[in-house]
């Protein structure tokens, strides 16, 4: 089993030594492309957020305009019992002609 001569031994560790050096050089590369991609994507990611915050902040104020929706309905609603109201006056003013003391009653004649 002794039988390898010492140039034999050199020419291996050489050729290992040479193989372990592409294998790191071949790491390295690797690694490095790694990192770069893993930036590009941080890169796009913090991008990605930018643009989903300023939506969020453009469209936050959806959610309220349900509210404003049920306000502005009950807003109609009120204005159309005041026009019916106002149009009850008038037709009563037009055939009234003594509407100020039909409105006002006897309690006002003091």
């Amino acid at each position: 089993m002794n039988d390898l001569s010492a140039e034999t031994v050199q020419r291996v560790w050489i050729v290992t030594l040479a193989i372990y050096g592409v294998v790191v050089l071949v790491v390295v590369v690797l690694l490095t492309l790694i990192v770069r991609e893993a930036r590009r994507i941080t890169g796009g990611v913090a991008a990605i957020w930018t643009v989903g915050q300023k939506i969020a902040n453009n469209t936050i104020h959806i959610a309220l305009l349900d509210t404003t929706n049920h306000v502005a309905a009950r807003i109609l609603e009120s204005a159309k019992g005041v026009v019916g109201a106002t149009a009850a006056i008038q037709e009563h003013a037009e055939e009234c002609p003594g509407c100020p003391a039909c409105v006002l009653g006897p309690g006002w004649a003091r």
